[in-house]
C-alpha cells in the first residue's frame, strides 16, 4: 500500500497567498487557480484581473496536473514544432501552470493568468514553493 497525500483547502489558500504575495510585490493583477490531484477546482482568487483570465488560470492548473509537468514545458514542445499537442482536449500549452508536489506526489496544480506568460509562471512557481 502507498500513502496518498491530498491537498486541503487550507493548503490551497497557503499556496495562493504565496502566489499573491509575489504578484503584489511587482504590482500585478492576476487570477490564481488551485486544483486538486484530479484537476478539480479547489480555490480561485481574482483581484482586478480581466475576466478572461479565470478560465485560462484554471486550465493552466488542470493541464499541469494532467500532464504532470509545468505548462511551460508543453508550450516549448509546441514551439519546437510538436503541433499535435494543440489538438489535445482540455490542454492549454501556455506557460503559467505548475504541478503542486508534496513528498514526491502530485497533489494538485496552480495556474496563474493575467499578465505575460513568463510573469504568470514566476508567480505560479512562487505559490508552488509554499507547499
Amino acid at each position: 500500500m502507498e500513502k496518498i497525500y491530498r491537498l486541503t483547502l487550507s493548503d490551497a489558500k497557503r499556496v495562493a497567498m504565496a502566489a499573491e504575495a509575489e504578484a503584489k510585490f511587482t504590482n500585478l493583477d492576476v487570477v490564481i487557480a488551485i486544483v486538486d490531484q484530479g484537476g478539480h477546482l479547489i480555490y480561485l482568487q481574482r483581484d482586478n484581473a480581466q475576466l478572461g483570465s479565470i478560465d485560462f488560470a484554471t486550465s493552466k492548473a488542470k493541464t499541469a496536473v494532467m500532464f504532470r509537468t509545468p505548462t511551460k514545458a508543453l508550450e516549448q514542445m509546441v514551439n519546437d514544432g510538436k503541433q499535435g499537442f494543440l489538438s489535445m482536449p482540455q490542454m492549454l500549452a501556455v506557460e503559467g501552470g505548475v504541478p503542486l508536489v508534496y513528498h514526491g506526489q502530485i497533489v494538485g496544480g496552480i495556474g496563474v493568468s493575467g499578465v505575460t506568460s513568463a510573469e504568470d509562471s514566476r508567480i505560479a512557481s512562487a505559490g508552488a514553493k509554499a507547499l
